[in-house]
Order: C-alpha cells, then structure tokens, then sequence
C-alpha cells in the first residue's frame, strides 16, 4: 500500500535538494542560512516522527531563530533569460500548457481510477490519503512531462524550485505552522473557552445566532492566526460541534465545510495570511503591499454572507 509517508520522504528530498543547491550557491551571501533553514524543513519531513515532541519544537524554534534574525537570502540559480524563454514561448507554443493540464488530470485519475484498485486484497492507496497522494504522483508525472518537452536539464526544476522557495522565504511554511498551532489550541482547550465566552455574551437561542456566530468568528479568528485550518478545530470545537451540530442537529459535512468557506473569507482579508496576500505584492513589486487585500475585501464581505446564508439553510434539513 502506497501510504502519506512516502509523499513525506519525496517532500523532504526535495527540500533536502534546496538545502545542498543553496550551499554550493556562492552568489548568495546567506546562502548558509538558507541551507541551514531548508534543511530543518528537510529534517521535519524526513525524520519528524522519529525526533518527537521536544525535537519538532526545537526544530521549530531553530526555523524561527534563522528567519527572526535575517539569515535568509535569495539565491541565483542559473536560468533561462528574458529572451531565451520568448523564444521557448514562441517555439512550444500552447504545448507550454501540457505540464500545468496533466496535474489536474493524473490527480482525477487516480482518485477515481487507484483508489478502488486492490492488489492480493490491499487497497493500493491508502484511502483516508488518496488524494494527497495523487496529488505527488501527478506532480511527479507533470515534471516528467515537462522535462520531457522542453528538454531542460535534470536539475532546472529544482534550481527553479530553489529560487521561487527563496523569494517567497519564511512564509513558505505559515500554512502548515499554523495549522499546527490551531490543533495545538484544540488540545489545550481554546475551543471550549471561546465557547464558553461566546454563549455567555452572546444568546444563540436560535439557528441563525449561532450560525451567524460560527461563520463570522471563523472569518474573524482565521484574520488573527493568519490561516483558517488554524481556526478550524478552535471555532468548531467550541461553537459548531456543541451548539450547530449537537444542539439544532445540523448536518457535520455541510456545517463544517461551509465553516471553511467562512475562514476562507477572513483569509482574504487580513495581512498575517503573508503567503498569500503579502508574498504576490513582493514579488510583482507592487508599490501597495496592500494591495492584494484591498482587491479581495469587496468579494471577501459579500461571500462571507452567502456563506451564513448557505449554512443556514443547507445544514438543517
């Protein structure tokens, strides 16, 4: 069975290849510190189950330490030039597309076609993780695609993955960081406090209390940590299983999947999402660097109220 560990051991190569490319990289004068700090990320995917509890917080603590005090810097890994990719452009054409179009599609595949396939009587997959998976198998099969189309060498994807992790640095990882704190909330019982707080100011007598209060507290918490997934299990543990689910009886799948639309909506609106909203002002030099989060209030606003309005009426059928 093909199971998440080993997308993990491809994820941590890769990184472990950023790591060594960023050393050799004498155009960087940091380029140490990028080493060092892409070979913690290396180190986290590749051993993390085996450092345990004190050892991830070490390593965590080292990746802040390296990004706190200014020791990354931004490679310059041989590539292609302005004029070499107008001419690469010019000659492939809309074939450019191929690579982009077969990640999608060896991802539909293999949910749809690996998933079920059995072999001796086990799954291939591992079906709780089918889609990440396929997810790596078609990124696998997309940079063999485009290897094979543009006849590049064997390190460009990497020395162009280097430079895009360089230039987007640190915030790279937010996601899964604050992920991590939000499970680290659920455990400690944030949830079951701001549950508490919530109800005790606020009356929830009806669905549409409680279901306005679930959904602008998920755009407002994601706003404050900066990523959804980390005010998922908080807003959910103490407003949505208790009080939406368990109290009025809603639907699990509609109220939490509408619940992440709603932090969705905070994600586009607050400056601590930086891998999303402050990375693209930076990297198309934008004058503004709020200027992302301006674009998206106006959509951000008018969605989060479809979102109350969805929940509400789809999750309690």
């Amino acid at each position: 069975m093909i199971r998440l560990s080993i997308v993990y051991v491809l994820t941590g190569l890769v990184f472990a290849a950023f790591a060594a490319l960023s050393a050799g990289d004498r155009a960087n004068p940091r380029r140490l510190g990028n080493a060092m700090f892409w070979g913690l990320v290396a180190l986290s995917f590749l051993a993390g189950d085996r450092l345990g509890d004190v050892g991830n917080g070490v390593l965590v603590l080292g990746l802040a330490l390296i990004a706190g005090f200014g020791l990354l810097g931004r490679g310059q890994p041989a590539t292609t030039s302005a004029e070499e990719r107008r001419e690469l452009s010019g000659r492939f054409g809309n074939r450019l597309f191929i690579p982009a179009l077969t990640l999608p599609l060896v991802v539909i595949l293999g949910v749809l076609l690996l998933k079920p396939l059995q072999i001796g009587g086990q799954p291939l997959l591992d079906p709780k993780q089918a889609t990440l998976i396929s997810l790596a198998i078609a990124a696998v099969v997309s940079l063999g695609a485009a290897l094979l189309l543009l006849r590049q060498p064997l390190l460009s994807p990497l020395q162009e993955g280097r430079r895009l992790m360089d230039t987007v640095g640190w915030a790279a990882l937010l996601p899964q960081m604050l992920a991590a704190l939000g499970a680290v909330f659920a455990l400690a019982g944030v949830g079951e406090l701001i549950g508490q707080l919530v109800t005790q100011w606020i009356p929830l007598d009806t669905r549409l209390a409680a279901v306005a209060v679930y959904c602008l507290g998920m755009a407002g918490f994601t706003m404050v940590m900066g990523n959804a997934f980390a005010a998922f299990p908080v807003l959910t543990a103490g407003i949505g299983l208790p009080i939406l689910i368990n109290r009025f009886g809603g639907d699990p799948a509609v109220v939490c999947s509408i619940g992440m639309l709603s932090g969705f909506c905070g994600t586009l609106m607050t400056p601590l999402a930086a891998n999303f909203n402050l990375v693209p002002p930076a990297l198309l030099e934008l004058r503004d660097r709020y200027a992302v989060i301006k674009a998206q209030v106006p959509t951000a606003l008018p969605l989060l109220i479809v979102n109350v309005v969805l929940m509400y009426v789809l999750a309690f059928r």
